[in-house]
Parts: C-alpha cells; structure tokens; sequence
C-alpha cells in the first residue's frame, strides 16, 4: 500500500474520531462546573487598572 493511501485511511477513520473527541472534550471543558470564575476573571482583565473612563474624541486637542 502507498504511502498516501495508508495516511488517507488514517485520516479517515481514526483521526476522524481522535479529532471529534478532542473537539467535544475542549466544549465540556469550557462548560464544566466551576468555570464560570475563571471566564469571568479571563474577560475583564483588560480592565482590571482602569479608573476613569476614557475621554471622548471630541473632548481632546
């Protein structure tokens, strides 16, 4: 069997389903239990320093 035929047949079967499972763990992941804390912290680091509000542009030189 050729080289090709044999990574081909790879892709499409075992590959296939090695992908899928990794895809549907990384979605139980984000949504297990217990990880909405880290989410949050993750989306408003940015702002963590911010203590005013930013100036409009109209409102500088």
């Amino acid at each position: 069997m050729e080289t090709y035929s044999l990574l081909r047949a790879f892709a499409d079967s075992w590959m296939l389903l090695f992908l899928t499972l990794f895809f549907v763990g990384i979605i139980a992941w984000a949504f297990r239990p217990g990880a909405r804390a880290a989410q949050t912290e993750a989306a408003t680091c940015v702002f963590r320093n911010d203590d005013t509000p930013a100036a409009h542009q109209d409102d500088q030189p």
